[in-house]
């Protein structure tokens, strides 16, 4: 292992990989990357992969879009020698009340300002996107066919190999256990594999971030929560694009193989980091599932899982630096929308770090934005 390096990024995931691998591009070197356990072990590889430019503020719509424009060139990019395989399929968001309606039509003239391609459809014309969609459920939708379903374990692959290729160190199964500080300057890793002298520390820990930010005296305002997810067994094609609903609480959408992925959120979850399954899910899922996408009741589930969000209580991730330790960044509390953020993440950060002016302004994500009282509320979040 090194013994010094100019920066450590702490986590595995598809978002300390992109920042390792924009900080070598730009000729950055002594990058490291620590990880607890294998890459895209954490919230990347336990997502449901969706990939969505469909929000409700214009930074979030901003940054999806280029998030998707770069998975749409990244084997090439990342000059990958597999397939990242990004489906796009489409995003279908059906609402189910007036309230939504109306919500939906303002986020679509939004993301039509921004150039996006987007609808706001009836539920006639949703029906003919999904044709086994219960639209007795439903009141419109709004549909942009340039969404999809991305494999994260491969995709995150593809940016660890290419920052390999830079010459980045990725350790994998290695363990944070403190952060050396000096007169209120980061000068240190100590890990269960031996400590790192470094200057520069970033937080990309995903659902642990919290405890990387007390290992500095740094209180960061976020929890994790567990969010369930199930397959089923892969069938023929029937279902294209991702079908999602904020309030019928369901995201749903078959993948490239065949099996139908999905998942709901669940407002009773302790705050804590527990990843285990339960049945409730399973039963409150399946009665979701049937009454939307009925013909899906009849496949059987073959697994289900968990992972966790990192929740800001915005529903908006932190980036940047904070003013009480010099040289400690974050990139976390995703509140569920890191992996499709992944690219400009990487992006951001980089320039963030290097001083340089930000592709896009993400200024208001700062940490400070708690103490300031000056939220940043999307309101397309499941």
């Amino acid at each position: 292992m090194l013994k010094t390096a100019d920066i450590v990024i702490i986590g595995g995931g598809i978002s300390g990989c992109a920042i390792a691998y924009n900080l070598a591009k730009k000729g950055v070197k002594n990058i490291v990357v620590l990880e607890k356990n294998y890459l895209a072990s954490g919230a990347t590889g336990r997502c449901g992969a969706g990939i969505r430019q469909q929000w409700g503020t214009e930074m979030n719509c901003r940054v999806a879009m280029e998030s998707i424009k770069f998975f749409e060139t990244a084997n090439e990019e990342l000059e990958y020698d597999g397939d990242i395989e990004f489906k796009q399929g489409g995003y279908l968001i059906v609402a189910s009340t007036p309230k939504e309606d109306e919500q939906f039509k303002k986020n679509v003239e939004l993301q039509k300002s921004l150039g996006m391609e987007v609808d706001f459809i009836t539920s006639h014309e949703a029906k003919e996107i999904v044709p086994f969609l219960n639209i007795d459920k439903i009141t419109s939708a709004t549909f942009c066919p340039k969404d999809g379903h991305l494999n994260p374990f491969l995709t995150t692959d593809a940016y660890a190999k290419a920052a390999r290729r830079l010459g980045v160190k990725i350790y994998t199964f290695t363990t944070v256990t403190g952060i050396k500080t000096e007169n209120g300057r980061i000068t240190g890793v100590m890990t269960d594999k031996g400590d790192i002298a470094t200057n520069v520390v970033v937080n990309a820990a995903g659902g642990y971030s919290k405890s990387i930010g007390d290992m500095v005296g740094v209180d960061i305002p976020v929890f994790s929560e567990r969010h369930q997810i199930l397959v089923t067994e892969p069938v023929e094609p029937m279902m294209g694009p991702m079908v999602m609903s904020f309030s019928l609480n369901i995201y749903t959408q078959q993948t490239p193989h065949g099996s139908i992925i999905m998942g709901r959120g669940d407002n009773n979850e302790p705050k804590d980091l527990r990843i285990t399954s339960s049945w409730q899910f399973l039963d409150e899922m399946a009665k979701t599932v049937t009454d939307l996408l009925p013909p899906i009741g009849r496949l059987r589930v073959i697994r289900q899982w968990a992972g966790l969000y990192n929740i800001t209580p915005d529903r908006q991730p932190i980036y940047g630096a904070v003013d009480e330790v010099e040289g400690f960044y974050m990139a976390v509390g995703y509140s569920g929308h890191g992996f499709m953020f992944g690219p400009m993440t990487g992006l951001l950060m980089s320039e963030m770090i290097l001083g340089e002016e930000l592709t896009i302004d993400i200024s208001s994500l700062g940490i400070d934005r708690f103490e300031k009282n000056e939220l940043v509320l999307e309101p397309s979040v499941v």
